[in-house]
């Protein structure tokens, strides 16, 4: 096995008993015919179940809505590339010259499925309870720190409840910059505040991504406020969440 491929172990805590498996999620369809599609499609639904009963566990009084909810928040596509990128994926993604010339190692869509694919190799090396076990390394991180109110409802609708509860006026969004190529676009938004002036930005893969980081973004700096500075003296409602989204 590669040194890179050796590194990756040890930051997702498992040892691969067949290596090959490892190196073939991590294998993209333009690199050769061994590449990670079917693993990526046994991945998604053990990750599916291991989210599911990790939320089951956390969130033992919330009802199936709400953990649908929550659930298909965490495995969405840019939640599981920016775990693919803190797992430094794109240094041991395999794709083809045209593929990785072309920025194919960044990509969200492609990061994501091998991550997925990482998941589901997991699963045949050792059965479901070392992939399950992975699932929980990368998720416990995110859900503990959260609640069911601010994963159950978006920043945006947060943020909008919060000033009208204060008689204030919605904020405006408007988009800053976009960034990259028409299939893998970034786009900045900001989001202007009726508190203060205030004007704070986020980031995403589309624009609703970005309207609600920088929502989020919104409730954190009303949060930081002193009290006596906020609308009525109040303190605003505590969403947690961390993620871009």
């Amino acid at each position: 096995m590669s040194q890179p491929l050796q590194a990756l172990q040890q930051r997702l805590g498992y040892t691969f008993a067949d290596g090959g498996l490892l190196a073939r999620a991590v294998t993209h369809k333009s690199f050769g015919s061994d590449h990670y599609e079917r693993l990526e499609f046994l991945g998604d639904a053990v990750l599916s179940l291991g989210v599911s009963a990790l939320l089951y566990r956390r969130f033992d009084r919330s009802d199936e809505g709400d953990l649908t909810r929550v659930r298909a928040h965490l495995v969405r596509q840019d939640m599981l590339f920016k775990l693919a990128q803190q797992l430094d994926l794109p240094q041991v993604m395999r794709l083809s010259e045209g593929e990785a010339k072309g920025g194919g190692a960044q990509r969200p869509s492609i990061l994501a499925d091998a991550l997925e694919a990482i998941i589901g190799a997991v699963y045949l090396d050792a059965g479901f309870d070392a992939a399950r076990d992975l699932v929980l390394r990368l998720f416990e991180p995110l859900v503990a720190e959260s609640t069911m109110e601010g994963w159950s409802k978006d920043a945006k609708t947060a943020l909008q409840e919060w000033l009208q509860g204060r008689k204030l006026a919605v904020p405006v969004y408007r988009i800053e910059e976009t960034r990259g190529k028409a299939h893998e676009q970034t786009f900045i938004v900001a989001c202007e505040l009726p508190v203060q002036g205030l004007v704070v930005t986020g980031e995403g893969l589309s624009r609703r991504a970005a309207e609600q980081a920088a929502a989020q973004a919104a409730l954190t700096r009303l949060q930081a406020l002193p009290s006596k500075e906020l609308p009525n003296g109040a303190k605003p409602t505590v969403v947690v969440k961390k993620k871009r989204v």
